[in-house]
């Protein structure tokens, strides 16, 4: 699986209604192949003709150039703090692997996962993207499924958005992963509110 980012375009779209900057931030995210080490974020321009691709359009009026500063800005923050969420599971894995790097990666947004549609059966809403990560684990790919939820208002950070990363349950690896995660949460629940009791009967 390959990213599903195509060839950079910094070229102006034809009825563009301002000139958006070229220059692209640098990522922390190892990357597993190539000649670069990080991962590149997209320009505002190749972000710009991104949407277009996907059949976004807009008037005049409807966006400017401080949007899509912030725009850029939100797509980066997002996929910074996704990596550290990824990095937290991988940390299971430290000593088989103390280097993980980000392989491919690739947007799935109406592709809700399993446990997005049961959390909507259950009343809450859909994520509004879901993205695919693949991890090179020093030699093994390993699959994360990253469901984005709307977080509500943006912060000094850029960040808004809910993320909900964890392993693809398609090895036996990772169901073990998550079956260990799911009862050290709880097990840290219990305590806590075992300690919370105690403080307060004393």
């Amino acid at each position: 699986m390959k990213s599903q980012m195509p060839p950079a375009n910094q070229q102006p779209a034809p009825d563009q209604p301002f000139p958006l900057p070229t220059d692209r931030q640098v990522s922390s995210i190892p990357k597993a192949q190539g000649e670069e080490p990080f991962w590149v974020y997209p320009s505002q321009q190749m972000f710009w003709n991104a949407m277009l691709r996907k059949g976004w359009r807009w008037k005049n009026d409807d966006i400017n150039p401080k949007d899509m500063d912030d725009i850029i800005k939100i797509h980066n923050a997002n996929n910074e703090q996704a990596w550290q969420e990824v990095l937290k599971w991988e940390a299971l894995h430290a000593r088989e692997c103390g280097t993980p790097k980000l392989r491919s990666f690739g947007g799935k947004a109406k592709q809700y996962s399993p446990r997005a549609r049961i959390r909507y059966w259950m009343g809450y809403e859909l994520p509004f993207d879901r993205h695919d990560w693949i991890v090179d684990r020093c030699g093994k790919d390993v699959r994360y499924v990253i469901d984005y939820y709307d977080g509500g208002a943006i912060d000094e950070k850029y960040t808004f958005a809910l993320l909900d990363v964890r392993p693809a349950m398609d090895s036996l690896e990772n169901v073990w992963d998550r079956m260990r995660v799911a009862w050290l949460r709880w097990r840290y629940c219990n305590e806590s509110q075992e300690s919370e009791c105690a403080t307060k009967s004393g």
